[in-house]
């Protein structure tokens, strides 16, 4: 199944604001480390007061939970454009059978098919 051009404009469209979407997201509690789809939380210094290191500590922990989850799903819309680019987009990496286009929609960045999920 070849995948008519203005879908496939339509999905790379849709992952491109998704991923400026995540990048914004990220954004607010990590900083960029220069590789692609890779952030760094930062630790917020609250202050000097009687329990801030707790709270600084339990923000921390917490973001970078939040950092982990945003990261794999903007590292998935990167691996996503560059199948696109390289032709590849919407084959099942296990078995290399097409990808639904109504799974493709509903998730552009779908690495596998229904078969493997």
């Amino acid at each position: 199944m070849a995948i008519e051009q203005s879908v496939l404009q339509e999905l790379k469209t849709q992952l491109e604001a998704n991923k400026l979407t995540l990048e914004q997201e990220l954004g607010r509690i990590a900083n960029p480390t220069g590789t692609p789809g890779e952030y760094e939380t930062r630790f917020e210094d609250f202050g000097r007061e009687e329990g801030d290191s707790e709270t600084e500590t339990e923000q921390y922990v917490d973001n970078i939970a939040v950092e982990n989850t945003l990261e794999q799903k903007l590292q998935d819309i990167i691996e996503a454009l560059e199948r696109m680019e390289a032709g590849t987009y919407g084959k099942c990496e296990v078995c290399g059978a097409d990808i639904a286009l109504d799974r493709l929609q509903a998730y552009p960045s779908a690495k596998i098919c229904m078969n493997h999920n």
